[in-house]
């Protein structure tokens, strides 16, 4: 049986508030206004059941040609070189990259070829440092193998080097330890492409973004991009000028653009038909990607690959099981399976140069707006009947 595919249409149609979601969209291009935004420019799709109730674009996808340490602001493109944003802009996702390595790695516990409880050694025998920790897949998507952050893969010569260094790399924490890490997404990406025997980018491609029919949906290169950061060293960890269509993240691309933790390309239209596949348990029009069980298991608290309840960036859709995750140039998307609804928010705001200190407030802001969008159609629907 087929899920109904997304459609434009009405606040109404969707069962949202028109006033509450007028100010989600005055919040999104707040964020893009005046000299110093959050963020030089970003999309906004949000909806309900089937039913895409906002799709924004403000700002622009390249707005700068540098970073000036000296004044500690961007350099301004002349008007007529700056490109505005569209709907169609595809972003850098950064960790957004990590709910396609999950649901790759779900595809497979559902086919029986992966155990969400089998220790990683089993798989990879010459990652002895895990192996010897007991590690286990549940470890590495729930963010509890107990590994570091990250590593300076960045800083090693070669991808002979970097893979190494990986494999020796033991956990600093007991395993059951909450610690976020990429260094999780990067061994999984490890075990999926040893069970399969097919890379990580076939593996998304095959599995998640054809079927659903994501054609904006890849790794890079993306020429088309909103432009990312002016990478330099203080500031970044790499000296790679003006970003725009290359991998954001070092380690990515450090390991050739394709890595379990970050790499990916997406436009928010993209996005909202993973949202709605996994609001509707895994189908989307003819295509089904997941089971509904394990649709359930992925997004059930605390979470498999997913991050549950997190009100610093999903605002008053916390609180009821909402999921959803965050990227460090600014992306974030959250469905709530209480309410069927959905948003999506891309944005370059690592554009021209990153915050020292990341601020998800508008990102928790934009989704309480939604959340208060569909509480206060609910209300309005009860006091009319």
């Amino acid at each position: 049986m087929s899920a109904a595919r997304l459609r434009r249409d009405t606040p109404q149609k969707a069962g949202l508030d028109p006033a509450a979601l007028r100010g989600l969209v005055r919040e999104v291009h707040a964020l893009t206004a005046g000299e110093r935004p959050w963020a030089a420019g970003a999309v906004v799709i949000a909806g309900r059941g089937p039913v895409i109730a906002v799709a924004e674009a403000a700002g622009f996808a390249v707005r700068y040609a540098a970073y000036d340490p000296d004044t500690g602001r961007g350099v301004e493109l002349p008007p007529g070189r700056r490109e505005p944003m569209t709907l169609d802009t595809p972003f850098d996702l950064a960790s957004l990259t990590k709910l396609f390595t999950a649901v790759a790695a779900m595809q497979q516990i559902e086919r029986g070829t992966l155990g969400i409880d089998a220790r990683v050694g089993a798989y990879l025998p010459e990652f002895e440092a895990v192996a010897a920790h007991g590690v286990t897949v549940r470890h590495l998507l729930t963010h509890t193998s107990g590994l570091r952050p990250e590593l300076p893969l960045y800083d090693l010569p070669d991808r002979a080097a970097r893979l190494a260094r990986l494999r020796a790399e033991p956990p600093v924490g007991a395993p059951g330890t909450y610690t976020y890490s990429d260094l999780n997404m990067l061994l999984l990406q490890q075990v999926l492409q040893r069970i399969t025997g097919r890379p990580l980018d076939v593996l998304i491609r095959d599995g998640i973004t054809r079927p659903l029919g994501m054609r904006s949906t890849g790794f890079g290169p993306c020429p088309g991009a909103a432009a990312t950061e002016d990478q330099r060293r203080p500031w970044a960890k790499a000296d790679r000028g003006m970003l725009r269509g290359e991998v954001h993240d070092e380690n990515a691309w450090a390991l050739g653009g394709i890595a379990g933790h970050a790499g990916l390309f997406a436009t928010a239209g993209d996005l909202a038909v993973l949202c709605r596949a996994l609001l509707a348990g895994g189908a989307y029009g003819p295509a089904r990607i997941l089971g509904p069980d394990f649709v359930d298991l992925l997004l059930a608290p605390p979470g498999l690959g997913f991050l549950v309840d997190q009100p610093w960036f999903m605002g008053e859709l916390a609180g009821r099981g909402a999921a959803g995750h965050t990227g460090f140039t600014g992306t974030s998307l959250v469905i709530d399976p209480v309410t069927d609804t959905f948003v999506v928010l891309l944005a370059n705001a690592v554009h021209p140069r990153r915050r020292a200190v990341p601020d998800s407030r508008p990102r928790a802001a934009v989704a309480t707006w939604l959340a208060r969008a569909a509480r206060q159609w609910a209300g309005r629907g009860a006091a009319e009947g």
